[in-house]
């Protein structure tokens, strides 16, 4: 009987044991960059330590997503006027399928960041794509279209890359940065508008010259799902403020000014408190949560008016916030005062530590990509400890994407499936 019970036991354990954790969106289920993964790899090269390694046909900054044995990433191919959903086998990195749209408008962008750099969703039975001005599109898990929803033109001098969340029946999307700036829902199963909140626009950016850089506002920030008082709130960072709304309807909550005109980087929550922080020397907030209204005065907790270049999301660990900013230097500040606890700047192999890349926290460690290609881990400690240096050679500005033991990788050039290899998951 006893064998008998240790067999079922352990027929019930296998499922689970053969199904990774998914990463079904940028910064993962919770938005906030962080893994529940106990075995992840530290220490790699490009010859050692890789499971695969597929090409990919152009440059891009989004992060892959996964699903079960599916890697899905957003492309974009500029001879082509193509952007696309790509679909790759975990095991082997083969591309299962390609779903592409044409469009030959001009929209412009920062050299620095090619078309389609916001990373798809999804939530097992579709996957949720941005395009810009091409518009929302939705797949099944085989490729084939659901809908695509048409939002008018994007258009801003240094492009777009906030990323599509999904809340319950809800996509939610930060349309943005430009003269048209809005937070809108959309029915995940047929496309259909459910709400939009304007927000004040900035200029495109199409005649820059001599133009104020002040004048060039927005947010690039995707909306991070808070639960507050047994109720969603969407949090999402703006020029000169952060604010959260309710999904459902779309209607502001509160929110906090503080912020500068430029906003990257993504909210973070823990504890009772968000933390915002802005771009291009800009400002960093914390607010607790829970108010109505204007909070500023009220709820604020500290604000740092000026700091390092911001693009890249930190993660918060142990009542701590950790982030790499734009010059490679990494940051660990307490999450409730605001102190800087220190400041290193990270080494590297590669020509550059230029980072844009959102931080990733599993087992008390962060890891971070640069611009160079090295993966940074460090300790998620007030104690400044470096666990490794990782060097792949290849561009990237995307962030890393954990799953089942291994890491998913976007450069330039490729997709990297970073650890052991795993086999293939039972259908």
């Amino acid at each position: 009987m006893n064998a008998l019970l240790a067999i079922a036991a352990w027929l019930l354990f296998l499922p689970c044991a053969l199904r990774a954790e998914n990463w079904p969106a940028w910064r993962g289920a919770t938005g906030q960059g962080i893994s529940n993964e106990r075995r992840l790899p530290t220490r790699w090269n490009a010859t050692n330590g890789i499971c695969w390694r597929a090409a990919l046909p152009d440059k891009g900054n989004s992060t892959p997503i996964v699903w079960g044995d599916r890697v899905f990433l957003t492309q974009a191919v500029a001879a082509e006027d193509r952007r696309s959903v790509m679909c790759f086998h975990r095991a082997d990195g083969r591309l299962l399928w390609q779903s592409a749209v044409k469009f030959q408008e001009n929209e412009p962008t920062h050299s620095t960041n090619p078309q389609n750099s916001s990373s798809p969703v999804t939530d097992g039975e579709r996957v949720v794509a941005w395009f810009g001005s091409a518009g929302v599109y939705c797949y099944n898990l085989a490729g084939g279209l659901l809908w695509h929803r048409d939002l008018g033109k994007q258009r801003h001098i240094w492009g777009w890359g906030s990323s599509p969340v999904i809340h319950g029946d809800l996509v939610l999307l930060n349309f943005g940065p430009g003269e048209r700036q809005f937070l809108v829902a959309l029915n995940k199963k047929t496309g259909e508008v459910v709400w939009r909140a304007n927000e004040p626009g900035g200029h495109s950016g199409e005649k820059h010259d001599g133009e104020d850089k002040a004048s060039w506002i927005g947010s690039w920030s995707t909306p991070l799902i808070v639960r507050v008082e047994d109720k969603d709130q969407a949090i999402l960072s703006l020029p000169n403020r952060v604010a959260a709304f309710d999904p459902a309807t779309g209607k502001e909550i509160w929110t906090c000014g503080g912020l500068n005109e430029l906003a990257y980087a993504s909210p973070l929550h823990a504890e009772g408190v968000v933390v915002a922080m802005g771009g291009y020397n800009g400002k960093s907030v914390a607010v607790r949560v829970g108010g109505r209204g204007d909070v500023t005065s009220t709820l604020r907790l500290w604000q740092h008016p000026r700091t390092k270049q911001r693009i890249g999301s930190g993660v918060i660990y142990e009542d701590h916030i950790y982030i790499v900013d734009d010059p490679g230097i990494a940051e660990c500040v307490e999450l409730k005062t605001g102190k800087v606890v220190w400041e290193e700047r990270l080494p590297g192999k590669a020509k550059t530590a230029v980072n844009w890349s959102s931080a990733m926290l599993a087992v008390g460690n962060v890891y971070v990509i640069t611009q160079g290609g090295d993966t940074l881990v460090f300790k998620a400690s007030p104690k400044y400890e470096l666990v490794s240096v990782n060097s792949l050679g290849e561009t990237s500005n995307s962030s890393l994407a954990p799953s089942g033991g291994q890491i998913f990788i976007r450069t330039h050039e490729a997709l990297w499936c970073v650890g052991e290899c795993r086999p293939e998951t039972p259908r």
